[in-house]
């Protein structure tokens, strides 16, 4: 079958849709105006708002929970907690989410929060570091996440940070896959519009690690990243891979500005 099939199969239903990727494909809309840019949120159902509002029925608190267990217990060699280290965090942690992926000089280029965490659980405490989407890094990351909410993502300050930027921005526009699609025809260009039965979102990562209805679970962007890579009917790149962070650190840069609202809930 070939991309021009697969896309007319991917769109039916949605007859305008397609035609506006065909435009798209040779003149590029550009970014979403300022004054047009919201959450993800804004264009979800009144009763995932609601689920995502409350506390009590938000099912991503209760790793927000297992996550403050983790920060006050001690692990590793060194018989440490990240509160040993860092104390209340409500106090230290604040805005660190808002900032994140950021540049690390020992490894001359930008890593996320994720990363950052199993960085001090290796060099800080002498412990092992936590898998990829494991119960225990999505716990603890969100755990801290959380207590950057209402925060705003911040603009990178680093100006090491430049080339990483534009480079997740060339792969968000680049079109790839099967599918010959971007990043940006969905999200960029057709946001508000309709798939099938869903919206398209902007796709700014305000949430992460966020719950979403569809998996059943808390997950981190990465792996959001790599599901709209598989949709794509391209090749995912493996978690931890320079190129997720960059795309990550271009989707931050993108939404600036925006409050975070993790743990945020998704269909």
């Amino acid at each position: 079958m070939t991309a021009a099939m697969m896309r007319r199969l991917l769109w039916s239903g949605a007859p305008g849709l397609l035609a506006g990727l065909v435009a798209a494909a040779v003149v590029r809309a550009g970014d979403i105006a300022p004054a047009d840019k919201r959450s993800d949120y804004s264009l979800m159902s009144r009763d995932t708002q609601a689920m995502q509002d409350d506390d009590l029925a938000n099912p991503g608190m209760l790793f927000v929970l297992d996550g403050e267990m983790l920060w006050s217990r001690k692990d590793g060699a060194e018989n440490r907690s990240c509160a040993d280290c860092h104390g209340d965090a409500a106090a230290s942690m604040k805005g660190v989410a808002a900032r994140y992926p950021a540049y690390e000089a020992t490894l001359a280029r930008p890593i996320d929060l994720e990363q950052r965490i199993n960085s001090c659980r290796a060099n800080h405490q002498g412990a092992t570091p936590f898998a990829w989407e494991s119960k225990e890094l999505l716990a603890l990351a969100a755990f801290v996440a959380r207590q950057s909410r209402g925060v705003a993502i911040a603009e990178p300050a680093d100006e090491k940070l430049e080339p990483f930027i534009r480079a997740g921005r060339e792969m968000f526009e680049r079109r790839q896959g099967q599918l010959d699609l971007s990043c940006s025809q969905c999200h960029d260009d057709n946001w508000g519009r309709r798939l099938a039965a869903a919206v398209i979102p902007q796709g700014h990562p305000t949430g992460y690690p966020l719950y979403r209805l569809e998996w059943q679970n808390l997950g981190s962007l990465q792996r959001r990243l790599r599901n709209c890579m598989f949709g794509m009917r391209a090749e995912p790149y493996a978690y931890g891979a320079p190129e997720q962070v960059e795309l990550e650190l271009y989707l931050m840069w993108r939404a600036r500005g925006l409050a975070t609202d993790s743990p945020a809930v998704r269909p």
